[in-house]
């Protein structure tokens, strides 16, 4: 993977990620209660050079829901919150990289200290998990040892 770097790109946002227009986080809402479509989940994927299967894991989606998922083009609203969620950590995870989008990535899929020696990304599969991953970005980003 070539390495990446672009500080506070908006390529590198949650809705860059996902590949969505949205004026704010109410309309955002909007679009998850419709359900997301596949695409989002594929771009994400190949933004950050994470493969489908392990987005596929912290997403939650089984192997054989997913298969049904890519024919159908679209998430379910669960699925595609969890989507933004995830999307929202890895933006997050990205900037505390100042852009270092391969150095982000490694630090996202392995073991984490802080997080009882489970990947963030791991972490990240449940919103109690995904809140606790955000508050080790913050402590990292202000510089308190975790």
């Amino acid at each position: 993977m070539e390495k990446q770097t672009t500080r506070g790109s908006a390529r590198f946002s949650e809705a860059g990620l996902l590949g969505l227009k949205y004026r704010n986080s109410l309309e955002l809402a909007k679009k998850v209660e419709k359900g997301l479509s596949y695409s989002s989940f594929e771009k994400v994927s190949k933004a950050t050079g994470l493969p489908l299967e392990s987005l596929r894991m912290a997403v939650g989606i089984s192997p054989r829901t997913m298969s049904r998922r890519r024919v159908e083009k679209k998430l379910s609203p669960a699925e595609s919150d969890r989507l933004v969620s995830v999307s929202r950590l890895l933006s997050l995870s990205i900037d505390l990289f100042e852009g270092d989008v391969e150095g982000a990535i490694r630090w996202f899929t392995r073991p984490n200290r802080a997080l009882g020696r489970i990947a963030p990304l791991e972490a990240s599969a449940t919103e109690v998990g995904a809140r606790e991953v955000e508050n080790v970005i913050g402590r990292l980003e202000h510089g308190v040892f975790s």
